[in-house]
């Protein structure tokens, strides 16, 4: 897909088309994320800060009580 930027004031806007947000499940409401790798433009939703948290600790646990017999397996 080929997209022009548009003038939105003094600003340039990309539009993002329905089918392509609902793809990626990012609404209006959605905070994103803008960065470059020097020669493309990436946009990604936000993390979920709460769930990654949440996960982390959750690997820890497995870790602690797990540890030596997960270790032991990837060998």
């Amino acid at each position: 897909m080929i997209k022009k930027l548009i003038s939105h004031g003094n600003s340039a806007a990309l539009i993002i088309d329905k089918p392509i947000l609902e793809l990626l499940k990012v609404t209006i409401n959605t905070p994103l994320e803008i960065a470059t790798d020097g020669k493309n433009l990436i946009i990604s939703p936000v993390k979920n800060t709460k769930r990654d948290a949440k996960f982390k600790t959750a690997l820890e646990k497995i870790n602690l009580r797990h540890g030596e017999t997960l270790r032991k397996l990837s060998k």
